[in-house]
C-alpha cells in the first residue's frame, strides 16, 4: 500500500536529501488552478535548494511518496471532492481506493514510515482560541509529538491560541526553534509577539540539534518557525 516514487527511493537509498510536502494546501488550500502551479513551484523550490521534494498523498487507494506531474494534477482538479487526509483516517481511505490529500499530521506520519527525516509546510495547526472548553487541539501537535522528523514551518495559523499552542508543545516535548528570529511567527505574519525558546541562525547548528536528539533516542519531533 506504500509507493515510492523511483527518484525517492533512490535518495533514500543514496542518502541524499529528501524532503516530504503535503498535499491538503493543493486539494483544499487553493482553487484550480492556483494550487498546481503553487505545487509545481514549492517542488522547484526545493529543487533549487539541492534537495528532492517528496508531496505525499493517497491515490486510488496506495499511498504515494513523491507525485509525478500527472499525480499532482490530479490532485490539484480533484480539489475539495480529495479526502482530507489526518493519520486517523488513512485506513479507509486506503481501504475503499479513495484519494486522499494528507494533512501536516498525515504528512508526518507517512513521511515517518517512508524513512524521511525533513518536512516543509506553511502554518500548522494548533491550540484553538477556547479550547478549555471545546478541547479543539489540532492532531499536527501529538502527531509532531511522536514522529521523530524535523518539521520547517511558519509557525502556527494566527487564527489560534498561539501561546497555548507554545505552551502545548512543551507539554509534549517538542523543541520550538525559531530560525534566524526570536519571535514565533503565525503562518503569514513574521510577528505573534510570543518570543521562541531557542533562536539559531544557520542549518548546521540545526542539523546537529536534530542529530543529537536522533542519537539520544528522543522519540518527538523538532518544529522549526521560519
Amino acid at each position: 500500500m506504500l509507493d515510492l516514487l523511483p527518484e525517492i527511493a533512490d535518495a533514500l537509498r543514496d542518502g541524499l536529501p529528501v524532503v516530504a510536502l503535503e498535499s491538503t494546501l493543493i486539494a483544499h488550500g487553493m482553487p484550480w488552478p492556483e494550487n498546481f502551479e503553487t505545487a509545481m513551484r514549492v517542488e522547484e523550490a526545493v529543487r533549487n535548494n539541492n534537495a528532492i521534494p517528496a508531496t505525499i498523498a493517497i491515490l486510488n487507494g496506495r499511498l504515494k511518496v513523491g507525485l509525478t506531474k500527472t499525480e499532482l494534477e490530479l490532485l490539484a482538479r480533484g480539489g475539495r471532492s480529495v479526502f482530507k487526509c489526518s493519520p486517523r483516517d488513512f485506513a479507509q481511505v486506503i481501504a475503499r481506493k479513495q484519494q486522499g490529500a494528507t494533512t501536516v499530521a498525515g504528512t508526518l506520519f507517512a513521511a515517518g514510515i517512508a524513512g524521511i527525516s525533513v518536512m516543509a509546510t506553511g502554518g500548522i495547526g494548533g491550540v484553538h482560541r477556547g479550547a478549555g472548553n471545546t478541547f479543539d487541539v489540532s492532531a499536527d501537535l501529538p502527531e509532531l509529538a511522536r514522529s521523530a522528523l524535523m518539521l520547517v514551518s511558519a509557525g502556527a495559523k494566527s487564527i489560534l491560541d498561539l501561546g497555548a499552542t507554545l505552551e502545548y508543545l512543551e507539554t509534549l516535548g517538542v523543541p520550538v526553534v525559531g530560525y534566524q528570529t526570536s519571535e514565533f511567527p503565525a503562518f503569514y505574519t513574521r510577528t505573534s509577539g510570543l518570543p521562541v525558546p531557542l533562536q539559531v541562525e544557520n542549518p548546521e547548528e540545526l542539523a546537529a540539534i536534530f542529530t543529537i536528539r536522533k542519537r539520544m533516542g528522543m522519540s518527538q519531533g523538532m518544529l522549526v518557525a521560519n
